[in-house]
């Protein structure tokens, strides 16, 4: 099964609660991160990944109410939350999101898993090698590989961000990248700041339609000033 794993956390140290906050009268961030992954074709099952701290207490609560699965584990060694929500929802392939990025294109997810598939890869993405745009990452890796990384990593950063052991180590992994046909990564559509939130708000108040493509964007985004 091709599981998607959505890592989420309330602690953001630059903007805490992000993920959380409202990006328009109805619709949190998190709510948008959904919305575009269930216009995936290949994605089967969206998991929520949060952390055992009470203050992620909301995070369970918001899947429960989208009735999202949620599986809770380690804030720090997020390889080990994913390692273990993997093996409990027995994904045989992990497509990671983070919970950062409510402009993820479905159709952008569906060639890199395609890619994946297509190569026969242990992992692929489209941004160990950057031509998207910061906020449209999607990595996709086997159990086989996960549980791997898992049982040898031993480096706090690799256990922190889940995917550095995949690409440190290009002898023991097969590894695709995913490359747009034009270079894009000057854009920078993730949420890490509150200016970063803003600049989304007002992208997705201009785009009426789901699911929000990277095309789409692009049209109007000579338009949008902070």
């Amino acid at each position: 099964m091709i599981g998607c794993i959505v890592q989420a956390r309330m602690s953001s140290t630059r903007l805490p609660g992000k993920v959380l906050k409202n990006l328009d009268d109805e619709n949190t961030l998190l709510n948008y991160v959904l919305f575009q992954l269930k216009e995936s074709k290949l994605i089967e099952k969206i998991v929520i990944a949060t952390s055992t701290l009470s203050e992620d207490d909301v995070i369970a609560d918001f899947a429960k109410n989208e009735n999202i699965d949620c599986y809770r584990g380690n804030l720090n060694n997020v390889l080990d939350r994913f390692y273990n929500c993997a093996k409990i929802f027995s994904f045989s392939k992990i497509v990671r999101i983070t919970a950062d990025n409510p402009l993820i294109d479905p159709t952008i997810i569906d060639q890199v898993i395609e890619k994946f598939e297509s190569d026969d890869s242990d992992y692929a993405s489209n941004c160990t090698e950057r031509t998207f745009p910061n906020g449209t990452e999607v990595e996709i890796f086997s159990f086989n590989s996960l549980e791997y990384a898992w049982l040898n990593s031993k480096d706090e950063y690799e256990q922190e961000h889940v995917t550095p052991y995949f690409y440190k180590n290009p002898d023991h992994f097969k590894i695709s990248v995913l490359k747009n046909s034009i270079d894009l990564s000057n854009f920078k559509w993730t949420v890490d700041t509150l200016d970063d939130f803003l600049f989304v708000q007002k992208i997705i108040s201009k785009i009426n339609k789901r699911p929000i493509l990277i095309s789409d964007i692009l049209k109007i985004i000579d338009d949008i000033q902070i």
